[in-house]
């Protein structure tokens, strides 16, 4: 492919489920066709609070190997996915901590034309989703970003849940289930199709 749609996956994960999605995300993306980024937001808490439970400790342990996301991930990209743990009906504070440092591209328009999408988790059903998305596809409207939701545009999105505005998991410390890893594939091939339309 001589010009193949670039996508950072950007993600934060406390125990683990967001880890997972944004796995899924990028197999599923690069098998698409796209060069994919996979980055975290740098963790914020005190290290003496995350040392002091062992799930959240072993998380940090375990992906010490992805790399902190730079505002240059952000600029020198097509597509921007996001995969966040909802807290209280919005995104993680360590994911807010690194898209506050994205003023300067903002200001220049440099966000401007980017695809970009958002999934999400928490531990119920209903524990403000939805909420999330739309909160952080708001922030891509400022930006000028082209917000691309999975809609009900495949079967997976009813089999996991029915979230039309992106793949939601409830985490319970358990692998994902079938249904949610099909609607979080469904989601980044989508984006990375539409991406690659408005590349032309």
């Amino acid at each position: 492919m001589t010009n193949p749609v670039r996508m950072t996956i950007l993600y934060y994960s406390t125990y683990g489920t967001n880890y997972q999605m944004a796995e899924v995300a990028a197999e599923a993306a690069r098998e698409a066709g796209a060069e994919v980024r996979l980055v975290k937001a740098r963790e914020t808490a005190p290290q003496s609070v995350v040392d002091s439970q062992e799930a959240w400790k072993a998380q940090q342990e375990r992906t010490a190997h992805i790399p902190e996301a730079t505002p240059d991930d952000m600029q020198n990209t097509d597509a921007i996915l996001i995969s966040t743990p909802t807290r209280w009906g919005g995104s993680a504070s360590q994911l807010r901590v690194f898209i506050d440092t994205l003023g300067g591209l903002w200001a220049s328009g440099a966000l401007a034309d980017k695809t970009f999408s958002v999934m999400t988790s928490a531990q119920n059903p209903n524990g403000g989703q939805e909420t999330t998305i739309q909160t952080l596809y708001v922030m891509a409207a400022h930006w000028g970003a082209i917000i691309v939701p999975p809609g009900y545009t495949d079967p997976a999105i009813f089999a996991s849940g029915g979230n039309p505005y992106g793949a939601s998991v409830t985490a319970n410390g358990q692998p994902l289930s079938e249904e949610d890893k099909a609607s979080i594939r469904h989601q980044a091939r989508r984006q990375v199709e539409v991406t690659r339309k408005l590349k032309g």
